[in-house]
């Protein structure tokens, strides 16, 4: 099921919106201001955002432009509000919007621009190459920037922490053995990481995560990555 989210703090055109979308095969999110919005998307981004003009901590306009910053381009943005003056359609545009709705709006054809957006990301995904941001727990992870944050925050790894959590992040759900581990974080200088440093590497990531309960290990065996407790 494709996930939603929508920054509105008007309950009852967020209620319908998603009522309308929910019937439609959408799981939808609504989320009442835009920090409620960031925190969230720290934690786990959507198929695509629906945005509110004027949210109580801040615009629509500023929220697109910083999800712009920290996704790029992979996560569509419909600007949804009672602004419908030349000058502002072109804002929204050029703060990252990939559609405009006056309020109010037909929800047939919400839904219709919806889908629209949701194809040309997929196409522009596909044709791009573009490595997706890997979820697990509160734990984010951006292969391309090599970014890693937890519940938002940013996280500082070494090279052979990163390789580590990103090859179980990649692998989530899989019960990964130590041997596969240490063949699969083969250094830049040719020599196998040891059994030992492995130890001590997962050790490490573990403190730098506070102990989740995301990292799990197999007694014996290996390692391996869920969302569940």
């Amino acid at each position: 099921m494709r996930e939603i989210y929508y920054a509105e703090d008007d309950r009852d055109i967020a209620e319908g919106v998603k009522a309308y979308l929910e019937a439609r095969g959408f799981l939808v999110r609504i989320l009442n201001s835009a920090g409620e919005m960031k925190k969230v998307m720290c934690s786990r981004s959507p198929e695509a955002v629906l945005v509110d003009w004027n949210l109580p901590d801040g615009t629509g306009e500023n929220l697109c432009r910083w999800i712009r910053r920290q996704f790029g381009e992979q996560i569509p943005i419909l600007l949804l509000t009672v602004r419908g003056e030349t000058k502002d359609v072109v804002k929204g545009f050029e703060n990252g919007a990939d559609d405009y709705l006056v309020k109010p709006f037909d929800l047939d054809i919400l839904y219709s621009r919806l889908l629209a957006v949701l194809r040309r990301a997929e196409a522009a995904g596909i044709s791009a190459g573009k490595q997706k941001k890997l979820y697990c727990g509160k734990l984010c992870l951006d292969p391309e920037k090599q970014d890693v944050y937890e519940d938002g925050e940013p996280l500082v790894f070494t090279p052979t922490e990163y390789r580590v959590l990103l090859y179980l992040m990649e692998h989530k759900g899989k019960t990964i053995g130590r041997e596969r581990l240490l063949e699969a974080i083969w250094d830049i200088s040719g020599n196998y990481v040891n059994d030992n440093t492995l130890t001590v590497t997962v050790k490490r990531i573990r403190e730098k995560l506070k102990n989740p309960f995301y990292l799990k290990t197999v007694r014996s065996f290996g390692y391996r990555m869920e969302d569940t407790v």
